[in-house]
């Protein structure tokens, strides 16, 4: 048995442990109730979870399942051994490329929501890609999503909320996919339901997870532990309270509707000791991806974490570090779905335009790396290389016309080669990458009726129609 599968059973059954003797709380009480219906001993709103009853609620969830897109090119299959990649999620601030940080806007989030479709490594848009400070608060969660739904017609993210909150969303996900039924048959989106540390479910989140399920989108039910503040230091510690956290949310999903499609979800990570901050692109941070990827393939639940995430204030050697290491282990580890793929700083608190090209090339450089090499066919042209033996050159044969454009990768940022301006190269080439995405954009072809029918439910709920003008016009 390899040291990993020996550090796998030993977090399983001290998760099973912890979770009987401590216990979950569940701070909603229609969840009490729900866990008292299915015979799950309560001491107040604390969940004592037995290891038979935990793993036959998880084992409800499917392996894997599939989420549809307006256009059934971007359809994704969440599990098994695919890898996809998602928007980054939940950042307040947009960091500018002075470094100076400023309230994200709801112009921001159509721009990102631009970027994201136009990008080939993407089939998943929208969520809170940004946190937009100039729209209401008690309607942001249903303006993201028509923001997204009009801009890009990609697989869906969509936010979390209040119940009520969430109802009018899904009135308007009706208008767009069909009826309860369709959702349910269809899946469309997805969220995110994260989960407080230590060992707390709250209220407003179990809302969220109760409405998804009941429409029958799938979930991820995510931990975001941090080693040292929030849990334990060591990482075998952290990933046995993330563990249990995730489980016990998930056989609460699966009591409310079994086979809920659920992707167990982390971004447990370390912490810094001196300060309290987090380390999102620590090495910490990676091994703890890698584990929480292994802990849901151990359960047969597809899973998320990730993904090119970074601490750094700007974008500099330390956001180009991280962020390839924390995507590559994600890709490596087969992380069905990698959120926070592109664009994040300052441990989550940031997105920025310029770091976002940076991901996007950075996926890219990734999925060279694990491409790997073919060598059937002419791939190794013995023959040509016989024949040119110790004088020859290979730059104008035939068979590098052949394979130029598919074998090396074409980066769209790097520098090489002759360069007037070394110092800003770099910067330049992202400035034009952002341009050029923008300049080629098209939005999809909406079906007015549909809008219609969107716009109503927003306009009932007392948003602005020049608002929505405004979104649309973006």
């Amino acid at each position: 048995m390899t040291k990993e599968r020996i550090n796998i059973q030993r977090i399983h059954e001290a998760t099973m442990e912890l979770v009987e003797k401590a216990g979950m709380k569940f701070h909603h009480p229609e969840a009490v109730e729900i866990l008292k219906a299915h015979g799950i001993r309560m001491e107040g709103n604390v969940a004592h979870f037995t290891e038979e009853q935990l793993m036959y609620w998880v084992r409800k969830a499917p392996a894997a399942f599939k989420i549809y897109a307006r256009n059934p090119k971007y359809d994704m299959v969440i599990g098994g051994d695919r890898v996809n990649c998602a928007p980054a999620y939940g950042s307040p601030f947009i960091s500018d490329q002075d470094g100076k940080t400023r309230d994200a806007t709801i112009e921001d989030y159509v721009k990102f929501t631009k970027l994201f479709h136009m990008n080939h490594n993407f089939d998943m848009n929208g969520g809170i890609i940004c946190m937009p400070d100039d729209v209401p608060v008690d309607n942001a969660t249903l303006l993201m999503f028509y923001a997204a739904f009009t801009h890009s017609d990609k697989c869906m993210f969509a936010g979390s909320g209040k119940r009520e909150q969430l109802e009018a969303m899904f009135e308007m996900a009706k208008a767009a996919y069909g009826s309860e039924e369709d959702l349910i048959a269809y899946p469309r989106f997805t969220t995110i339901v994260n989960v407080n540390t230590p060992l707390q479910f709250a209220e407003g989140m179990t809302e969220t997870l109760m409405t998804f399920v009941k429409y029958g989108q799938p979930i991820i039910v995510a931990a975001c532990d941090m080693a040292g503040t929030t849990a334990p230091i060591t990482l075998a510690g952290m990933m046995t309270l993330t563990n249990a956290e995730v489980l016990c949310t998930i056989a609460l999903a699966e009591m409310i509707r079994p086979g809920t499609p659920v992707i167990y979800g982390s971004q447990s990570t370390g912490s810094n000791l001196r300060n309290g901050a987090i380390t999102s692109g620590s090495p910490e941070g990676a091994i703890a991806y890698k584990y929480a990827a292994k802990l849901a393939k151990y359960y047969g639940l597809p899973c998320r974490g990730g993904g090119s995430v970074s601490d750094a204030k700007v974008v500099d050697a330390q956001a180009g570090y991280e962020s390839l290491l924390t995507f590559m282990v994600c890709s490596q580890s087969e992380m069905n779905l990698i959120v926070h793929a592109a664009g994040i700083l300052d441990g989550y608190n940031c997105i920025s335009f310029e770091k976002l090209m940076l991901d996007f090339q950075v996926i890219d450089y990734v999925r060279r790396y694990l491409k790997d090499i073919e060598s059937d066919g002419d791939r190794i042209p013995l023959e040509l290389m016989i024949s040119q033996g110790q004088s020859g050159q290979y730059l104008t044969e035939e068979h590098t016309l052949d394979y130029c454009r598919e074998e090396p990768l074409d980066p769209f940022l790097s520098v090489s080669g002759p360069c007037s301006d070394p110092k800003n190269q770099f910067g330049i080439n992202i400035e034009k990458a952002i341009s050029s995405s923008l300049e080629k954009y098209k939005m999809p072809e909406n079906d007015p009726a549909v809008l219609e029918k969107m716009r109503a439910v927003l306009l009932a709920r007392g948003v602005d129609a020049a608002l929505l003008d405004k979104i649309e016009a973006l």
